[in-house]
């Protein structure tokens, strides 16, 4: 089957790195809450800020390192950063074991994290760039992308069996380990990789570099609308989910494992999907796919809002995630490749660093405005708003494809 055939041993060794990581992300899920609630006794604004706090602020301090990640080699950049998160990582332990551990040092090190995450995904994309043929960018994401749903169906419900058995520190040694690894695997990939050279005479980062990647999104006219289309489609759907947790967990009774089940088995979707994508789109088209996937994986969040107690409402969520599961697991390559295809090499790392800034700054605050929403009404009545906004985000999907002329007007850098 042409969706098996070898990328090369190169990309082999890519991907065993982006596996090894992800699963050890996936096993510490929510490790963070976790540590602040039983062993820093935080409370329930403490752990909000925790988690949206640490993702913003990380935004905004990786805002000058993806102009600098453009110009620099990019297997350097991701092992330095996959060292900086393990060593992050390695503190909380070691604090853990003197009995030093704080919720500053909580707040600091997801702060890190994130923007070490941004930065190493924008390093990454660029170099996947150059690294894979284009006819194949779309095989290479949906492995990645099915990677990343089987490390996420696998790795939460063991990573929770491990602090039950061995305490709340100990998954995040096991994410430390696993980028550490991810840094060998990268070293291990070999090969020369050329500096990249400035379209321009400037020698050294300007301050426009910073907003480039901004720049180039919102003067396009295909990725302009899949961008916002993105950050509000997503924003909503990672909104939802601590608010479904407080209550499946709260008012409707669910047992704490009945909760980690209703997400874990619809996570098989995400396979389904991501091994869909590049039989539909050889069948169907890559911009049909796009748009039908990326309608269609908004359809089903509104029955969240329904849920009931007992095994009817238990098999609702199983069947409302599996459906959004499913079809983000079509779109997700699909968009990633569209990407890519679209955003010239001497921009990639700027452009993917905006993406992933925005996203996680629009992502905090949707679900900080939800929260506030749910705390003034209810959770179900935040479930059913989200779910019906999400109903609208379609029609921001990108229309038509562009014709050569505009394609030739498309911003330069410079």
């Amino acid at each position: 089957m042409a969706g098996r055939r070898s990328l090369g041993r190169r990309f082999g060794w890519l991907w065993t790195a982006y596996a090894i990581s992800m699963f050890g992300t996936r096993l510490a899920f929510d490790a963070f809450p976790l540590i602040a609630i039983l062993v820093l006794h935080a409370d329930a604004t403490q752990v909000a800020v925790l988690a949206a706090a640490g993702l913003a602020v990380g935004a905004v301090a990786a805002i000058p390192l993806g102009p600098w990640v453009e110009f620099r080699r990019k297997r350097p950049v991701m092992v330095g950063m996959d060292l900086l998160r393990c060593a992050a990582l390695l503190t909380i332990p070691a604090a853990y074991a003197f009995d030093l551990l704080s919720f500053g040092q909580l707040l600091v090190v997801s702060v890190v994290i994130a923007a070490a995450d941004i930065t190493f995904g924008a390093a990454s994309g660029a170099y996947l760039k150059a690294l894979v043929p284009p006819e194949d960018l779309l095989v290479a994401h949906g492995r990645f992308e099915s990677t990343a749903w089987t490390a996420t169906m696998l790795g939460p419900p063991l990573g929770g069996a491990a602090v039950g058995v061995f305490g709340p520190v100990v998954t995040v040694v096991a994410d430390a380990v696993s980028y550490l690894l991810s840094a060998l695997g990268i070293r291990a990939i070999g090969g020369k990789e050329p500096r990249p050279v400035r379209s321009d005479a400037a020698p050294r980062m300007r301050g426009r570099d910073l907003l480039e990647g901004w720049r180039f999104i919102l003067g396009h006219p295909e990725l302009r609308p899949l961008f916002f289309n993105n950050l509000l489609v997503n924003g909503l759907i990672m909104a939802a989910t601590p608010l479904l947790a407080v209550l499946m967990l709260g008012p409707l009774g669910f047992a704490p494992w009945q909760y980690a089940l209703a997400f874990a088995v619809p996570c098989v979707g995400g396979l389904i999907g991501s091994r869909l994508a590049r039989r539909l789109v050889a069948r169907f088209g890559q911009r049909r796919v796009l748009l039908t996937a990326g309608a269609l994986r908004v359809c089903w969040p509104l029955g969240l809002a329904f849920v009931r107690p007992g095994v009817s409402g238990l098999v609702l969520v199983m069947v409302v995630e599996f459906g959004l599961i499913t079809c983000s697991g079509v779109f997700a390559p699909v968009v990633a490749t569209y990407r890519l295809e679209r955003t010239p090499a001497d921009r990639v790392a700027r452009t993917l660093s905006a993406w992933s800034i925005t996203g996680k700054t629009t992502t905090a605050t949707i679900t900080a405005l939800w929260g506030v929403l749910a705390g003034f009404t209810s959770p179900r009545v935040a479930l059913a708003a989200a779910g019906l906004l999400m109903l609208a985000t379609p029609m921001l999907m990108p229309r038509r494809e562009r014709t050569k002329t505009e394609a030739a007007q498309v911003p330069s850098v410079g």
